[in-house]
């Protein structure tokens, strides 16, 4: 994840940039710079090299990455290819955005670089609407950024931009219509969907966390089943990985479940290299590994003490007896965080991951 820009012209209520323990994006530049850029694309291309892959993925984020602008996106993209060149690897690259700034010039110049294009995209537009707001003065209901999205949507869907279309993601909030939050998603006929839980911790639950009830699990639950109902009219990362792990007839890609460690870092605009950014939730410097493209190549990283534990032996022995540890992971290790007992506890989000495990699974048996 390259955040060729730390900054955003959104002002989400969620974020996990912006918005959580983590507060180290305000001492870093605005843009990445020539220096930093170039060292991260010999280190990329150093690990394609060392570990002799087929395929490095790369993707353009932020805060707003549209926002370091055409030519800093366009001298980064045809550096990884050239560097790749020699190493044997493809190259994927793709773009995360929330599409208020897409534009047929934009599209034109993503399309020539062949960069994949995903969108944020809450649903409807209250429910967008309600967390996704423009940065400037008046309320939040006239700042609004649902009308910008989905007439960008408008563009990536037609026919000369849809190759570039890569997905949607939806962040979970359980006081929006499921079911019209799906159909608003699927209204845009995207290849792919994925539904993101919201970030917080024991310590600072996301509203209705980690109580009795399960209103993530239940809003989950209606969201497969229209899915199914509907004929599964676009791939659903979090649903195909349960299916896929609870039948052992494969592994996970969505960042939900905690099977296996995340297979990305982040490189900051400072070159500062940070392990999956959910870590942002837990405190400041959380996800810092205490190196930079310029001290330390991947490999070296992974041997850092900061180093987070994966797998089913850094659980909790309530995650390690769970007849569903083998589906859900313990849940995302952000999510376990608090108590007084560190990442020893079950995800903040159990119950409700706990409940959409067994209503997929009920509804394969059927």
């Amino acid at each position: 994840m390259v955040k060729l820009c730390s900054r955003c012209n959104l002002s989400c209520d969620y974020c996990y940039v912006y918005e959580l323990r983590d507060s180290g994006w305000r001492e870093r530049p605005r843009i990445m710079s020539v220096p930093v850029r170039e060292r991260l694309v010999f280190r990329i291309a150093e690990h394609a090299r060392r570990h002799r892959l087929d395929r490095v993925r790369v993707l353009l984020h932020g805060g707003e990455p549209l926002l370091a602008g055409p030519r800093v996106i366009v001298d980064f993209v045809t550096a990884v290819r050239r560097a790749l060149l020699g190493t044997g690897a493809e190259v994927d690259l793709a773009l995360q955005t929330n599409g208020v700034l897409l534009s047929e010039e934009l599209l034109d110049l993503l399309l020539e670089l062949d960069v994949r294009v995903g969108v944020s995209l809450d649903g409807y537009a209250e429910a967008h609407d309600r967390h996704r707001h423009r940065r400037g003065r008046g309320s939040a209901a006239d700042r609004g950024s649902h009308a910008g999205v989905t007439a960008a949507l408008g563009l990536l869907g037609s026919a000369r931009y849809r190759p570039l279309f890569g997905g949607l993601l939806c962040t979970i909030d359980p006081a929006n219509d499921p079911v019209r939050t799906f159909d608003a998603l699927a209204a845009h006929r995207p290849p792919a969907a994925d539904f993101l839980l919201p970030h917080g911790t024991w310590d600072h639950p996301p509203a209705g966390a980690g109580g009795d009830g399960v209103p993530y699990g239940a809003w989950l639950c209606a969201v497969h089943d229209r899915w199914r109902e509907t004929g599964r009219p676009m791939r659903v990362r979090l649903f195909e990985s349960v299916d896929a792990l609870s039948r052992h007839d494969g592994g996970s890609s969505s960042e939900v479940l905690g099977t296996v460690p995340a297979a990305a870092v982040a490189i900051e605009t400072d070159g500062t290299v940070a392990w999956t950014e959910s870590l942002n939730a837990v405190a400041e410097g959380a996800a810092h590994t205490g190196g930079t493209v310029f001290s330390h190549s991947f490999d070296a990283l992974l041997g850092l003490a900061c180093a987070p534990e994966y797998g089913v032996g850094s659980l909790c022995r309530v995650c390690r007896e769970c007849p569903l540890v083998r589906v859900c992971g313990g849940g995302l290790r952000a999510h376990r965080f608090g108590r007084g007992r560190g990442f020893a506890n079950p995800s903040v989000y159990c119950k409700d991951i706990s409940t959409l495990i067994r209503h997929i699974g009920a509804r394969t048996d059927q």
